[in-house]
């Protein structure tokens, strides 16, 4: 039996760079005929726009805090010297002048501290108390009455501190709430279940604004009379208990994902229902809605600019009584929210891209 012929193949032609610049170009932004169309389009405005927004907001602005030259370059140019002229109002609202040191130091270390908590080298038992040490030493630097300073009522604290106070205070309150929420309304006893689904869906059913409004204005009609509670824990607690019931649901989406043979098998080798949650559906469960974690933390940050309705001087309140109250720069008044935008960008943009780590180190954990 004779062999089969033998056909030469003509060679294949080299692969196609799919590296450098010209090649990523080629496949994201001219990879066919639409694709490249809407490049030109979005390019040619682009071309248009980004020139005049540089002009009016960097070449022609006027920096420094000269009425005179603001005035002047009013429709060409931003006048960021209202920022100059106002940033020690915007940033620490209220606070007496000659004590906004005390902020200041107040707000650093807060940060300080919550940049140490993002970090794994600081996942130590002893990170709750340190906190504990933080926010004592911010309430007195930030309220006085002891070690010789003087004392500044609540009412009177504003700008970034209190933005950074309230969402960090609720971020760290809303959390465990949420958990056990989440945990609740999947519960096997009917009571529990109930009272969380009301809790939700109540909570879910209404604005921020009404909360803060009920608990700044209502509550304190249902005290003793002669018994007040401070209008900004007030707030506080109405944030907390607003953001918990959003943040519940987020978990609970986690906590359905969990498949059920896992918590079976958990109970065959013995394992409590607590034991189960904490060392099986918990972390797995946590680590699927980090991103929506994420992005409720953020909604708490910005949601706390509705606080101005109750008389307290966040960021954005401290802006408009900085402004409004002085008619000569308030014309300029979209500058200062350029600015202060600027800041929420700052903190929502820091919180997504830790997010985006934290995802990647389960992920590197998974494939371990």
């Amino acid at each position: 039996m004779s062999a089969p012929p033998y056909h030469l193949i003509a060679p294949r032609p080299a692969p196609t760079n799919t590296g450098g610049l010209l090649s990523w170009l080629r496949l994201n932004l001219f990879g066919d005929w639409k694709t490249a169309t809407a490049t030109v389009i979005l390019g040619g405005l682009l071309l248009w726009f980004v020139p005049q927004i540089l002009n009016w907001s960097l070449f022609s602005a006027v920096w420094l805090p000269d009425l005179k030259a603001c005035r002047a370059a009013e429709g060409a140019g931003a006048c960021w010297g209202v920022v100059a002229e106002k940033y020690r109002l915007i940033i620490f609202g209220r606070y007496p002048f000659e004590q906004q040191w005390r902020p200041l130091v107040a707000t650093l270390l807060m940060l300080a501290m919550l940049v140490a908590s993002c970090m794994r080298s600081f996942w130590k038992p002893w990170l709750p108390g340190l906190w504990i040490v933080m926010l004592t030493v911010f309430f007195v630097l930030m309220y006085g009455n002891v070690l010789g300073l003087s004392k500044v009522p609540t009412d009177r604290w504003g700008g970034l501190p209190l933005t950074i106070l309230l969402s960090t205070l609720s971020i760290v309150m809303a959390f465990p709430i949420a958990l056990v929420v989440a945990l609740g309304r999947r519960s096997n006893l009917p009571a529990i279940r109930v009272f969380c689904t009301i809790y939700v869906e109540l909570i879910r059913g209404v604005p921020l604004i009404s909360v803060l409004f009920m608990a700044s204005f209502m509550f304190p009609l249902f005290m003793p009379e002669g018994m007040t509670i401070d209008v900004l824990l007030r707030v506080l607690v109405g944030i907390t208990l607003f953001s918990a019931a959003y943040l519940a649901e987020v978990i609970r989406g986690g906590l359905q994902a969990i498949p059920k043979g896992q918590i079976e098998a958990a109970a065959t080798i013995g394992l409590s229902y607590w034991q189960t949650q904490r060392k099986i559906v918990l972390p797995q469960a946590l680590a699927m809605v980090v991103p929506n974690i994420v992005n409720s933390f953020i909604s708490i940050f910005k949601d706390t600019s509705l606080v101005s309705i109750v008389s307290l001087y966040e960021l954005t309140g401290a802006l408009d009584m900085a402004i409004n109250a002085d008619a000569d720069w308030k014309p300029f008044k979209l500058q200062g929210y350029l600015f202060i935008a600027l800041i929420y960008f700052v903190f929502c943009f820091s919180m997504s891209r830790y997010s985006q780590w934290v995802e990647k180190q389960v992920n590197k954990s998974k494939l371990r």
